[in-house]
């Protein structure tokens, strides 16, 4: 306080209690200048404020954690969160519209928006058949993909239809629709070009992608261009979520042995995959989960960001460079076993 109060001397504030009043008005204008232009840029990805809406697009397989990724997005979209506005397939194998519309219907959301890509995307799925045990047993209001939504028009209706810089798109598969999306030119939902779009209507993009600070990922590897021009284009910021963190925290074993949840889609896929592989002995890694979480909850307290950008070469490899504030990806913070655990009763939760 003593070292303030020689500043305020100097910079002539003590005086007059005019004086006085008026100093200390410029220097809160001043001081609250300087924090916006230079902290906001980073504060402003630190937390999703409630009711936040958010759009979710995954590959729904071929890897399970995308399960525990969707109840994670139900789960707090039924605690007010967030507002769930839609749900994307990064990938077009045959009826994954209809995986997606198992557990929007099992959330009692069998009317949300699905979206999935009606050019050329990935076509791989689960090994596992875990979709195919799903969608005999549970209901689905979509019963093949032609019923969904063309994704990019989807993106662009709910966007257009969003306030300015409110929507976190949290991706947990391909980055094809976001190519897709950034490539568009205006129609009938808005003049706007697809990234101007984005720029005016989304706050953030929380990305499972990348392995850092170098190496191969699946995400990435598996439509290299499409994550070449989205992370080289995306006009707001980005958080990714990479390989690194997700690996650590196995989840599934909790719910599966819980004997009070009974005909639940994700227990069902974790208790057919878990056996299925050693490496899963003690639950599945949760890649795509740690990104729903950040996406919902922010970073803070488990993580803190190590700013930069990607780079990715022709072959699917992932470079950072320490330059730059719009991009970060997460750095551990806190114990992956304290992740675990509140991971780990996300996926429990049950509909309402």
């Amino acid at each position: 306080m003593k070292q303030l109060n020689v500043l305020f001397f100097e910079l002539g504030i003590y005086g007059s209690k005019k004086k006085t009043k008026s100093g200390f008005q410029t220097i809160f204008l001043v001081l609250l200048g300087f924090l916006v232009v230079t902290l906001l840029p980073k504060f402003a990805i630190c937390q999703t404020p409630n009711g936040t809406g958010i759009i979710f697009d995954s590959d729904m397989g071929p890897d399970y954690d995308d399960v525990g990724a969707i109840a994670m997005i139900h789960a707090f979209a039924d605690k007010g969160d967030i507002n769930l506005l839609a749900t994307m397939a990064s990938t077009k194998y045959e009826c994954v519209a209809c995986v997606f519309s198992v557990f929007n219907t099992f959330f009692k959301k069998p009317d949300l928006p699905i979206g999935i890509p009606k050019d050329s995307a990935v076509m791989q799925r689960d090994w596992q058949h875990w979709t195919d045990s799903i969608l005999r047993i549970y209901p689905h209001k979509i019963n093949r993909n032609e019923q969904a939504y063309n994704a990019i028009e989807l993106y662009r209706k709910i966007l257009a239809d969003q306030p300015p810089h409110s929507v976190v798109i949290v991706t947990t598969g391909f980055l094809t629709n976001l190519s897709g999306l950034l490539n568009s030119k205006g129609d009938q939902y808005s003049p706007l070009s697809g990234k101007d779009l984005v720029s005016t209507k989304v706050r953030i993009l929380v990305s499972m992608a990348g392995k850092f600070p170098n190496g191969y990922e699946f995400n990435v590897d598996k439509d290299i261009p499409a994550s070449q021009f989205v992370f080289m284009n995306w006009p707001t910021e980005v958080i990714f979520s990479g390989f690194e963190i997700g690996a650590k925290i196995k989840v599934g074993l909790p719910l599966v042995r819980d004997e009070r949840i009974v005909n639940d889609p994700v227990k069902d896929v974790f208790r057919i995959c878990i056996p299925l592989a050693k490496e899963d002995s003690s639950g599945r890694m949760s890649w795509d989960e740690t990104a729903v979480l950040t996406a919902v909850k922010g970073f803070a307290p488990y993580y803190q960001l190590h700013y930069g950008k990607i780079r990715i070469e022709n072959d699917g490899k992932n470079f950072w460079i320490n330059e730059g504030s719009r991009q970060a990806y997460l750095v551990e913070k806190e114990s992956p076993i304290i992740v675990q655990s509140l991971i780990n009763q996300l996926i429990m939760h049950q509909p309402k």
